[in-house]
């Protein structure tokens, strides 16, 4: 089985939205205003790059990263050649990038599941917030790598949902805090 890995910057507050700029969020690229550079807080994204074997994103990301990504051939070689899935139930082969490495959709939780259960390596999931909130609802989110900001921002995006369902679980499995106060998190899912 492939363990799917989600991926996220987040406020102290849960907000997951536009931390780097993206349009649409009142406090857009959140995670490099007023929080100080320091690499090793970072250290956890390098190293992400080169651990997955593909990357998982609903249609809202995708479409974003796709615009950009591409261009960053230092910054995301790894991520940039590898597998995408894709899930959404609008898109078509036609709206896909062609520089970005091969890139499959996928129509359903359903289908996320069966790639779960397939060999490999483990499935990156960037970005996202809905497929997200519906992966962990489903029970397919398998470990959680968290930068947490020190920042509340309010209103947003939330990596977790609000749905009510049975407790689960999580087992700390890595963690750091950085001289800028962000907060490296890693955990497992426990089943």
């Amino acid at each position: 089985m492939r363990p799917i890995i989600t991926t996220a910057f987040m406020s102290l507050d849960g907000v997951v939205e536009a931390p780097g700029g993206e349009p649409g969020h009142r406090s857009s690229g959140w995670t490099f205003k007023d929080v100080e550079f320091r690499p090793e807080a970072y250290e956890l994204k390098g190293r992400e790059q080169e651990e997955a074997s593909a990357m998982l994103l609903g249609r809202v990301s995708y479409e974003a990263f796709s615009t950009a990504w591409p261009a960053m051939t230092d910054e995301f070689p790894r991520y940039n050649a590898m597998p995408k899935y894709v899930v959404s139930t609008t898109l078509t082969e036609d709206d896909f990038v062609d520089d970005w490495g091969p890139t499959t959709i996928l129509r359903s939780l359903d289908e996320v599941a069966a790639l779960r259960r397939t060999d490999g390596g483990p499935i990156s999931v960037h970005g996202s917030a809905t497929l997200n909130r519906a992966l962990e609802d489903a029970g397919l989110v398998d470990r959680y790598h968290l930068l947490v900001f020190p920042t509340i921002l309010g209103a947003g995006k939330r990596l977790f949902s609000a749905t009510d369902k049975d407790k689960r679980m999580l087992r700390l499995v890595e963690s750091e805090a950085y001289a800028n106060g962000i907060q490296k998190l890693v955990y497992d899912v426990v089943r």
